[in-house]
C-alpha cells in the first residue's frame, strides 16, 4: 500500500537488497516523495537510449543566462559525467526538452517509475521540466529499489549502451575492502513548509556481489545541511 506524502515528523528509510532479497530494512519505506535529483538515473537512461547522449563526454552543453542555477558549480558547460557529478538541474531540463513530452512521458510509464505522473505543478504546464522536483512525480524507497534492480538486471526497455553508460557515470568511488560505490543523491524542499526530503540510492559491488540500496529522509524541522547529504552519510555507515 502506498501512503500519503505528508509527513509531520522526521522519517527515515533504509532498505538494502542482495540477490533479489531484502537483507535489511528500517523505517517506513512505502511512502512516496518527489525523487528530485535521484531521477537523474532515469534521465540518463532516457538520454542514452534516445541517442541524445553519445558518451560520458558528449553532448557538452553550455550554460546560458536564464537557466535555473541552484549551485554555482553548475555555472559553465557540462557533459553527462559532469552533470551527474554536479547534479545540475538546467542540464536535465535541456535533455527533457530535447526528448519532448511524448517520449519523456512514455519512458516514465515504461519504467513504471513511481506514480508516473509527469503533469507538473497545477496549472503551470511545466511537467516536462519540473515534474520530478517537488512536483507531481513521486516514488517510494521500495519502488526505487525495484527500479534499480530492473536497471541492473537489464530488464528496462532501453538499450544495453544506455544501461552501461548510466552505470559508468554513476560511479562515485572505490571503498575500503574493494567495494565500488555507484549512486545518486537527491534533495527537495517543500514550497509550502520549506522542509527538505533527501535521497541516496544506488548499489555497491565487489567480486560478483552486488548490494542495492535506497535511503530517504524527510525532515520535521528546517535544517541548513541538505537532507541528501545527511541521509547519504547515514546510509554509508550502515552499508559498510
Amino acid at each position: 500500500m502506498i501512503l500519503s506524502t505528508k509527513a509531520m515528523a522526521e522519517e527515515k528509510c533504509f532498505i538494502f537488497q542482495e540477490n533479489h532479497k531484502i537483507i535489511r530494512q528500517e523505517g517506513q519505506c512505502d511512502k512516496r516523495y518527489a525523487p528530485a535529483s535521484s531521477f537523474k538515473i532515469s534521465l540518463s537512461l532516457m538520454g542514452y537510449d534516445a541517442g541524445i547522449f553519445k558518451d560520458e563526454n558528449h553532448p557538452n552543453w553550455p550554460f546560458k543566462e536564464g537557466y535555473d542555477l541552484f549551485i554555482n558549480v553548475c555555472k559553465g558547460s557540462h557533459n553527462p559525467r559532469e552533470w551527474m557529478r554536479d547534479s545540475c538541474f538546467w542540464y536535465s531540463q535541456v535533455l527533457t526538452k530535447e526528448l519532448g513530452m511524448e517520449r519523456f512521458k512514455s519512458y516514465v510509464k515504461e519504467f513504471s517509475y513511481g506514480n508516473m505522473d509527469v503533469t507538473g505543478d497545477k496549472d503551470k504546464n511545466n511537467g516536462l521540466t519540473h515534474s520530478w522536483l517537488s512536483s507531481s512525480l513521486e516514488i517510494s524507497p521500495e519502488e526505487q529499489m525495484i527500479f534499480l534492480q530492473k536497471l541492473l538486471d537489464g530488464a528496462l526497455p532501453v538499450s544495453k549502451k544506455a544501461i552501461e553508460m548510466t552505470k559508468k557515470i554513476l560511479f562515485r568511488e572505490e571503498l575500503s575492502g574493494g567495494w565500488k560505490l555507484y549512486g545518486k543523491t537527491g534533495n527537495g524542499r517543500s514550497a509550502k513548509t520549506g522542509l527538505q526530503n533527501g535521497w541516496f540510492v544506488g548499489w555497491i559491488e565487489k567480486n560478483g556481489r552486488r548490494i542495492i540500496f535506497a535511503s530517504h529522509l524527510a525532515d520535521d524541522k528546517k535544517q541548513e545541511t541538505p537532507a541528501s547529504f545527511r541521509i547519504r552519510d547515514e546510509a554509508r555507515n550502515k552499508l559498510w
